[in-house]
């Protein structure tokens, strides 16, 4: 038989990450840690036989999508990797959303098996009931009657290439898509960003902010941690700086993955500044990380926070700052196994340093496409090469930085406006915890940039001072025409700013404008 005919060669996923550590003698590992359960690899591994065991008696076939609602805790772990032992395809969603909204999701997989936490129990019923195709319901206090129906006792023969997960995300296009990931997706991530430049051993143990349901999360808190024999922390609870520092005390974390959204309420709490003495390095993803976080970060606690970024499509970090060489700022170089080219608006390449433009990426984690979206699909993955939406410059030095999303970008008295920029001398004030900078239509319908901000505890902010200080450290046609002062800003389930919800809250309040300043201040 030539090579042109031979049949793919077997892969499964959850064998790679739990069944070969308990062939090679390491059973008696911890794998896992959650808030109420702790199991070493043989433990999860028979875990994992016997959900599997029980989807199968439920009749979940090689291919179809097994929808979970659940917290992080034992049983999603277990469900997602016993999903993928079936051959079957696990579609973890937010806990985070609405009844309608996860709804939408259950009808637009086609789904026939939910799986949810008790917790969120109404959510779930309330959203399987107009979706036609859902016979199965088993929330986790009946998780028990599934788990007994028996073990499976080998993996489907999956191959590299077969469906294992897919991941719901807005991404490039706005509304909610599953992004379509392969077997083989999930070893090329552990062993290129995992390996090559966190460094991960067996000896380290990953607590994750963002939660398995994200692909970052997914990543930091299953991909990494089971594909070198590692421990994985897992925590159901919101994550606030003073629980996420508890655990790492507790459980004595090596590797933190965070969201700025995470780092700066940190950096503006009470925590103890020894509460992360066991983290041997940080991580951040999700948006870019200011210089201001990352110095806060080393300084006040000691950790040194790699920013990079990633994507659901890519199912995790493609480029990345290494450990000891960090760019604050920047989010780095293409991580080994990935390519990125920065475009302009009609598809060319950009050689030039300085010189902003679209980031495309190319990598062998790419998603195959989004599920029954075609058109979309077309738009974004272009051949070997994705169009990530965001817009990058490439640095003098090599590294390249995030000037924000494509959409995200401000004219501003015909200037392009990078809101990164101004967030970033924003968050140097004493004062402010966390910034967003949108565009705000004035009088004249011209959009001019908006600050706003979320003080820190304790602290005012006063609008025309946060202006003044704006300009002193920034050209003035680059301040903000406003300041609104908030609580906290509103957040996707996977911790980024909703800016699309600050423009209208902005719109709603009609906050006064200033007008543009005059031509000379901008040339």
């Amino acid at each position: 038989m030539s090579a042109l005919t031979a049949p793919p060669t077997t892969f499964n996923a959850t064998e790679y990450l739990v069944g070969r550590h308990v062939a090679a003698g390491d059973g008696a590992r911890t794998a896992v840690v959650s808030n109420t359960r702790t199991l070493s690899y043989a433990e999860l591994d028979e875990e994992v036989r016997r959900v599997a065991g029980g989807l199968h008696a439920l009749g979940v076939r090689p291919e179809e999508r097994v929808l979970m609602c659940m917290a992080d805790e034992v049983e999603l772990f277990t469900a997602i990797l016993a999903a993928m032992y079936l051959g079957a395809v696990a579609v973890p969603c937010s806990t985070m959303l609405t009844a309608g909204e996860l709804g939408k999701l259950v009808a637009d997989s086609r789904t026939r098996i939910v799986l949810g936490s008790s917790a969120f129990g109404d959510v779930v019923l309330a959203a399987v009931e107009k979706a036609g195709e859902v016979q199965t319901v088993v929330l986790t206090d009946d998780w028990h009657r599934m788990r007994d129906a028996g073990e499976r006792e080998r993996p489907y023969a999956t191959w590299a290439d077969s469906p294992a997960l897919w991941l719901y995300t807005s991404g490039t296009t706005g509304t909610p898509k599953a992004a379509m990931h392969r077997h083989d997706d999930i070893r090329f991530v552990a062993e290129t960003y995992g390996r090559q430049v966190l460094g991960i051993t067996r000896d380290d143990r990953c607590l994750s902010v963002a939660k398995l349901f994200f692909a970052y999360g997914i990543g930091n808190s299953m991909f990494f941690p089971l594909s070198v024999g590692a421990t994985a922390l897992l925590e159901s609870a919101r994550p606030t700086p003073q629980l996420v520092a508890a655990r790492a005390m507790t459980d004595r974390a090596s590797l933190l993955f965070g969201t700025p959204s995470f780092w700066g309420p940190l950096l503006a709490s009470d925590v103890p500044r020894d509460a992360f003495s066991s983290v041997r390095q940080g991580v951040s993803a999700g948006e870019a990380l200011p210089a201001r976080m990352f110095h806060g970060m080393r300084d006040e606690f000691g950790v040194e926070v790699l920013d990079g970024i990633g994507s659901t499509e890519m199912l995790h970090i493609f480029m990345s700052n290494r450990p000891g060489e960090v760019h604050p700022a920047s989010s780095g170089v293409p991580v080994p196994g990935y390519d990125v080219e920065i475009r302009d608006e009609h598809g060319a390449v950009i050689s030039e340093a300085g010189k902003p433009g679209e980031l495309y990426v190319r990598g062998a984690s790419a998603a195959i496409g989004y599920w029954c979206r075609a058109e979309t699909t077309r738009k974004v993955f272009l051949g070997e090469w994705m169009r990530t939406g965001d817009t990058y410059v490439r640095n003098e030095d090599g590294t390249y930085s995030c000037l924000g999303r494509f959409n995200d970008m401000i004219k501003a008295g015909g200037i392009w406006v990078t809101p990164s920029e101004v967030e970033e001398r924003l968050l140097e004030h004493p004062d402010v915890a966390e910034a967003a900078v949108v565009a705000v239509p004035d009088s004249d319908e011209l959009d001019k940039p908006v600050a706003c901000v979320v003080p820190k505890p304790g602290r005012h902010v006063d609008g025309d001072a946060l202006i003044a200080w704006c300009r002193a450290g920034l050209a003035s046609f680059k301040r903000p025409r406003a300041v609104v002062e908030l609580t906290e800003l509103p957040k996707t389930a996977t911790g980024k700013i909703r800016r699309n919800v600050l423009r209208d809250l902005v719109r709603t309040d009609a906050v006064p404008v200033a007008e543009a300043p005059p031509v000379e201040a901008v040339t």
